[in-house]
């Protein structure tokens, strides 16, 4: 129901861009119009394909739309920004559209051109064609939508697929024990395999975690959007992942989208500890520290939900305790439930900005460090990504956090 819904609201919006990028810049029944009304169906085609069928399939085979669909995703996005802003030029200007033809009260048209007398002195007079000022603002409006918008996804498609920037970051914690200062855990989340990030990706995480000789890794959620069946050999490399205290996992929203159970059957294979809302004793160094891990918030949609209570049950409330979480919104139950440090993910920083506004108003979080009472987080923005392989101004990471005492 969700994507049916998502994909009527795309085809109503491609209908704006349809207008605005094709009727007002062609004439009527023009080559060029059957041309770019065909070439927008299918990028529309393409997308709701990527969008719906995108981990139903093999990845061998959704790979083939899923490349174009999830492209175009992005520059639809920025060019619906694009001629949405430029709406404003053209209301401003919309007296001096009207002069054009003449007649201050003419409705505005879709005719392209306005007609001149041209032809020999004494010959009948012929009519050639002129560009009208509102063809020659909509053609320009559409170029320059076009030109920001692929600069944008070229730029965001190359910080993408490049390597996750490593985001050192020290956090102090009131209970830390002192003997356990120093501990690193590498954060790792929003890696989304599947029919775009493959094995070669899963391999640079591994040796940018590797490089780091880190304590522990955490996982937080989304580390599939597909079947174990058609990603093992895609996740194979986790399970060289290299620490003193191993490897946990929580699950993340998109785990519950492709059978959430399959994969927390599988990852012990890979030597990764899934986190049921529970927690371990990290002994470090002769000292200890809880780290406990939550399911997703969305899992109880799948009556798997998530519990704080759950996991820190039965703990040594003078011992410091890490929440591992998928979702920023869980921040609110660390809080209430006296967590030190809750790690994060999901957000993805935004990915496509300016994207972040609304995350922010959705989780409450985008990136970066925040505290509430005597409860710290961190939220990374994700080794990976969701739909287009793009990012503009939220570059890939994975975090390393260094606990230190307070």
């Amino acid at each position: 129901m969700f994507f049916a819904v998502l994909s009527v609201l795309i085809i109503v919006v491609h209908l704006y861009l349809w207008k605005r990028l094709v009727k007002d810049t062609t004439r009527p029944g023009s080559r060029a119009r059957r041309v770019g009304t065909i070439a927008l169906a299918v990028c529309v085609t393409l997308m709701v394909a990527a969008l719906s069928l995108g981990t139903s399939v093999s990845p061998d085979i959704a790979r083939w739309f899923a490349w174009p669909g999830y492209l175009w995703l992005a520059m639809f996005f920025y060019l619906l920004l694009a001629l949405l802003v430029l709406e404003l030029p053209r209301l401003a200007l919309r007296r001096w559209l009207r002069e054009d033809t003449g007649d201050p009260a003419a409705p505005n048209t879709d005719t392209d051109t306005d007609t001149e007398s041209v032809g020999a002195p004494g010959a009948a007079p012929a009519r050639a064609p002129r560009v009208s000022r509102r063809t020659a603002l909509s053609r320009g409006s559409a170029a320059l939508a076009g030109v920001v918008s692929l600069g944008l996804v070229g730029y965001g498609a190359g910080v993408a697929m490049g390597p996750p920037t490593i985001t050192r970051v020290p956090i102090t914690l009131r209970r830390l024990d002192p003997r356990v200062e120093g501990c690193r855990i590498a954060l790792i989340s929003d890696v989304h395999l599947g029919p775009i990030i493959g094995r070669s990706f899963t391999q640079r995480i591994v040796d940018l975690v590797n490089a780091e000789n880190v304590d522990v890794v955490g996982i937080a959620g989304d580390l599939v959007d597909g079947d174990v069946a058609d990603l093992a050999d895609a996740a194979a490399p986790l399970a060289d992942l290299r620490s003193t205290h191993g490897t946990f996992l929580v699950t993340g929203n998109h785990e519950y989208y492709v059978g959430y159970q399959q994969w927390i059957d599988f990852v012990p294979e890979l030597g990764i500890r899934p986190l049921r809302n529970e927690r371990v004793e990290i002994r470090h160094r002769g000292g200890v520290f809880d780290l406990a891990g939550i399911n997703d918030a969305t899992g109880y949609q799948w009556q798997d939900p998530g519990d704080v209570g759950e996991a820190l049950a039965g703990r040594d409330t003078e011992r410091a305790v890490v929440l591992l979480a998928h979702q920023p919104v869980d921040f609110d139950d660390a809080v209430r439930h006296d967590v030190d440090l809750m790690l994060a993910g999901h957000t993805h920083g935004g990915q496509l900005s300016p994207f972040e506004l609304a995350v922010s108003l959705q989780q409450g979080a985008v990136a970066g460090f925040y505290q509430r009472e005597n409860t710290k987080m961190y939220v990374t923005r994700g080794a990976g990504f969701w739909g287009p392989p793009v990012r503009v101004g939220a570059p890939p990471d994975i975090t390393i956090v260094e606990l230190r005492r307070a």
